[in-house]
């Protein structure tokens, strides 16, 4: 019978020997996190795919350390620390709390109002008492419109409206015209894009507002070659921008780590602070609703209430003239 001591030592031998299954899939995980641009998006948009979801590998460590901790593995635990460095290189700086308001911060709210929704004057008030000075809509059909102006209008005497898209601001806008980001596939009449110039205290900043078209899964993959080609679209037309501050507000569809935004994401910041997933409205899973910023840092962004919408809207708060 072996004494106390061996049995000790034979146990702690075979805790590194256990569990090397569950090592190997946190070396996998670590592996998706760190290295995300590594998956090729020629099948299926694999890549884009798994970056919708990326802060969502966060779960897959909590269950491996479970795992690890019911089977008394070491090895496990040791090779956790890997995902769970890389994961904190990505997201965890969205989880520290955003800096107080600046003195000469602004601040938006963008909100898909879906086409279905059949509340649009309390949408509109609810908006409105967030104070933003800028305020992003998109899904705005010519039926609703009359009411989100009337509603909107006291507080935001300024408003720019293209198609199917609309920014409100309590400061002057000038400038506003249509921005072409329709796919060639697309025949029908199709207005998802606008810029004006807002006049505001801390400059005149260039305003984008745009709805980018919808990703479909399905067997073949992540659907999004419209939204990309879309985002490409964009994209050449804020870096031809004039104006030295932009902010792009929108729908979208796409999380910021997905490589399909890149032409925006190479040209804008994004928040350096909140996760604010704002689709679906019931469950969020995902912010597909975004602020960016050229000249300007996006310091904060958060979900506000839920309106008829099924999408959540976003608030954020802008420092211009910075980044």
């Amino acid at each position: 019978m072996p004494s106390r001591g061996e049995a000790v030592v034979q146990w702690d031998r075979s805790a590194w020997e256990r569990g090397r299954v569950l090592a190997g899939l946190a070396v996998v995980t670590a592996g998706l996190l760190a290295f995300h641009r590594a998956v090729p998006n020629s099948v299926g948009h694999l890549g884009s795919l798994l970056e919708q979801f990326l802060p969502w590998l966060g779960l897959m460590v909590v269950v491996l350390f479970v795992l690890a901790l019911l089977r008394r593995s070491a090895i496990a635990l040791v090779t956790l620390l890997l995902p769970v460095a890389a994961w904190t290189y990505l997201c965890g700086g969205l989880l520290l709390p955003g800096a107080a308001r600046g003195a000469h911060d602004l601040v938006v709210v963008q909100h898909n109002v879906s086409d279905e929704n059949a509340d649009p004057a309390g949408t509109a008030r609810s908006l409105a008492d967030a104070g933003p000075d800028l305020i992003a809509l998109e899904e705005v059909l010519p039926a609703a419109l009359p009411v989100y102006e009337k509603t909107l209008a006291p507080r935001y005497p300024h408003r720019a409206v293209r198609g199917t898209v609309g920014l409100w601001s309590k400061h002057p806008l000038t400038g506003s015209r249509t921005v072409d980001i329709k796919p060639r596939e697309i025949s029908d009449s199709w207005q998802r894009g606008l810029r004006a110039v807002a006049h505001t205290p801390h400059g005149d900043i260039a305003v984008y507002v745009a709805h980018l078209p919808s990703v479909r899964l399905g067997a073949s993959g992540l659907g999004s070659t419209w939204r990309d080609e879309s985002a490409g679209k964009l994209g050449r037309v804020i870096a031809a921008e004039s104006v030295k501050q932009v902010i792009l507000m929108g729908d979208l569809n796409s999380t910021v780590d997905d490589r399909g935004l890149a032409p925006l994401t190479s040209r804008l910041n994004t928040a350096q602070r909140g996760f604010a997933f704002s689709f679906p409205a019931s469950f969020p899973v995902a912010r597909i609703d975004q602020v960016m910023a050229r000249s300007a840092t996006v310091t904060h962004i958060r979900t506000l209430p839920g309106t008829g919408s099924d999408h959540l809207p976003v608030a954020a708060r802008i420092a211009p003239g910075q980044g």
